[in-house]
């Protein structure tokens, strides 16, 4: 029986969730019911099957079969390390998702508390469902339940147009996506003759049929996950949902994309090509670059973060085709290091993300701001969210010893070994692509000091910053849950790659175990000592070592004495909030650099204007030469088949007279 502990402790956290919800919807507009009861028990749930996610990583897949679903069409669950790792990830961000908003929710308007319980615990028994599904049928059936759940709570506050229009984005791209899952599925099942999981495993797909199965998935699971060009639903939804929504959408449902890829290609399918994999690599790169560069020139809080998401799911693709690459020609050692280092950004991401996403959720509420613009000194009045977004904003940016670090090391060292292919022209395009990656984390550092910066240093830019409040108890207890995921997963890196290693070996026949711990738990070393070691708990003792020798030896030449003195003021008798440096400032290097790969707008003041004003709108060329096309096509077939219905049925009978005629004469 403890062989199915795991297994059965999910599907409970799996229905606990949606009795929560249920209860919520019993219990209606009871704010205090919903909130305080209802959602700190949801963050309990999370810790449960975080546990049971970690207990599954190392124990053999489990299956079982329910009697629910349609005649002859039963729901079949499977746990292995693979599903094991992605409910561990959703776990870790629902338990402090929900942790804040207990608290979060109390101070925002919802109108039905208790239907957005259910509208939230469902999306969360949701994304469950699809890591323990396996089969076609209920892999689809949670995938548009968290489609639609999540719809709805992007669409909290309907009554904005904006929002509406951010939802109904979302959903029409979540929808053409999961066509394309759906008719992957179907490619395989024509194969297997059956719609499990279990016998697609032993279907064999010739190479074009293998390449369709990969092509679909890449694209349906893209449309979710933010691939370019499929991502321009990503910055408009999380500006419109509420903060925690963001965060769980980013931090998790992103990464359900990232699973269900994974499993169809390195589980379901029984092959890899090696050009799959280049295809992988090209769009993760262009996704990275794209997604940073837009993230440095935005100057809304939550759009930031949505295109750093975009970044950030960029570099796991490229991680993912890495992988790929690595298992068409049998060095499946290799592929494990490029598999773990993707798997280890997608929890490194789900930590720090979410974190963020609740710093910003606690600024938005204590000042009733989202622009950059009018941020800035917030670390004086809100100095719990400025430390711990301090904690979040290193670890994206993918500073030692913090887990961002790791991650990102793994890949960059996953790059410096592909000489070995035995493929000329991807050992000429390696050194392209790894200089891309390197410039995409470069620049994602830059943008998390411009977020940081602007937002808690200098002095306030709005007079009404000055009564900002700091975060509450249970903001403060989800703060330190992820913070502290972010530091335990950049400190015990060998220990967490242990765990991956059963992933890996359940996808690529290959674990990184002898390599790793061959210097023991302090180092982790990929390919040998000689060539790359890491060492986080070193490196974080070289750095405590260096500030408290600092202090004693400042202390120690000083004697002690302090002279307290005004901060030079770069030659400005007084300095002022306008003297410093804006988001658009930060963003404005970039802006001209990648200029060609902007859309912008400005509107330059001319000398005889009275009242001068500036400002520049930097907009997403593929919108308007991808989606506004496709958009403009769409309503003009809209009024022509409007033309055809005018209600009359002697009209109608015509075009049934006249369609007769054609298929006669098209018989003849």
């Amino acid at each position: 029986m403890s062989f199915y502990a795991p297994l059965f402790a999910a599907i409970g956290v799996m229905l606990f969730w949606f009795a929560l919800g249920l209860a919520g919807l019993a219990r209606g507009g009871d704010e205090r019911f919903v909130f305080r009861f209802l959602f700190p028990l949801g963050s309990i749930g999370g810790a449960v099957l975080a546990a049971a996610g970690l207990a599954g990583l190392s124990q053999a897949p489990a299956a079982l079969v329910l009697p629910l679903g349609l005649p002859d069409l039963p729901f079949h669950l499977r746990l292995d390390p693979l599903s094991s790792f992605f409910l561990a990830l959703l776990g870790l961000a629902a338990a402090g998702i929900s942790m804040f908003s207990a608290a979060y929710f109390r101070k925002t308007e919802v109108i039905r508390p208790g239907l957005f319980g259910l509208q939230y615990h469902l999306f969360l028994a949701s994304m469950l469902a699809v890591c323990l599904a396996d089969d076609a049928y209920f892999f689809m059936v949670a995938w548009e339940t968290m489609a639609l759940s999540s719809y709805f709570l992007v669409t909290t506050d309907h009554k904005v147009p904006e929002i509406r229009r951010a939802g109904f984005l979302y959903l029409l791209i979540a929808h053409l996506g999961a066509i394309s899952i759906l008719l992957c599925f179907g490619v395989m099942q024509n194969t297997a003759g059956e719609y499990t999981f279990e016998l697609m495993r032993g279907a064999r797909l010739s190479d074009f049929w293998a390449t369709a199965v990969f092509l679909l998935a890449l694209a349906g699971f893209g449309a979710k996950a933010g691939f370019v060009p499929l991502h321009i639903w990503l910055p408009e939804a999380h500006p419109a949902a509420p903060s925690p929504v963001s965060a769980l959408m980013s931090g998790v449902m992103l990464k359900t994309a990232i699973y269900g890829l994974l499993r169809v290609t390195f589980d379901l399918l029984d092959q890899q090509i090696w050009w799959w994999g280049v295809v992988a690599l090209a769009v993760g790169l262009i996704t990275a670059l794209l997604g940073v560069m837009f993230a440095a020139v935005q100057t809304d809080m939550k759009r930031l973060l949505a295109y750093s998401s975009i970044e950030n799911i960029g570099v796991v693709l490229t991680a993912i085709g890495l992988a790929i690459i690595f298992h068409a020609y049998a060095m499946n050692v290799l592929a494990a290091l490029a598999l773990i280092a993707a798997l280890y950004h997608c929890i490194n991401h789900a930590a720090f993300k979410s974190l963020l996403f609740l710093v910003t959720g606690s600024v938005m509420h204590a000042t009733s701001e989202r622009n950059l613009g009018h941020l800035g000194g917030l670390i004086h009045r809100m100095p719990w969210v400025a430390w711990f977004g301090l904690i979040g904003t290193l670890a994206i940016a993918g500073l030692p010893p913090l887990n961002g670090f790791v991650s990102e090391w793994l890949l960059l060292q996953a790059f410096l070994l592909t000489p070995g292919l035995p493929n000329s022209y991807l050992n000429m395009l390696v050194p392209v692509a790894t200089a891309a990656l390197v410039l995409a984390s470069a620049l994602a550092a830059y943008v998390m000091v411009k977020f940081y910066g602007v937002i808690f240093l200098g002095q306030p830019r709005e007079e009404k910053l000055k009564q900002a409040h700091d975060a509450s108890n249970w903001e403060r207890a989800a703060f330190v849950w992820l913070a502290a995921s972010c530091v335990l997963l950049g400190l015990a890196p060998v220990a967490v790659i242990g765990q991956l290693d059963n992933v890996s070996a359940l996808l690529v026949d290959a674990t990184l175990s002898g390599n790793i711990g061959r210097s023991g738990w302090l180092f982790i070393t990929p390919a040998s000592p000689e060539r790359a070691s890491y060492s986080a708990p070193l490196f974080l003792m070289g750095i405590v070592g260096t500030v408290a020798a600092s202090f004693l030896l400042v202390r120690w030449i000083y004697h002690g004495r302090v002279r307290r003195a005004a901060a030079w003021d770069c030659g400005y008798p007084q300095q002022t909030a306008r003297m410093q440096d804006t988001a658009e400032g930060f963003g404005q290097p970039i802006k001209q650099i990648f200029e060609p790969f902007f859309r912008i707008e400005r509107h330059v003041p001319k000398p005889t204007d009275e009242r001068p004003y500036y400002w520049s709108k930097t907009e997403d060329y593929l919108w308007y030469w991808l989606y506004l096309p496709v958009a403009k096509a769409a309503e003009w077939g809209s009024r022509l088949v409007g033309v055809l219905h005018h209600g009359r049925i002697h009209l109608y009978l015509i075009y049934s007279f006249v369609t007769l005629l054609a298929l006669l004469f098209l018989i003849r």
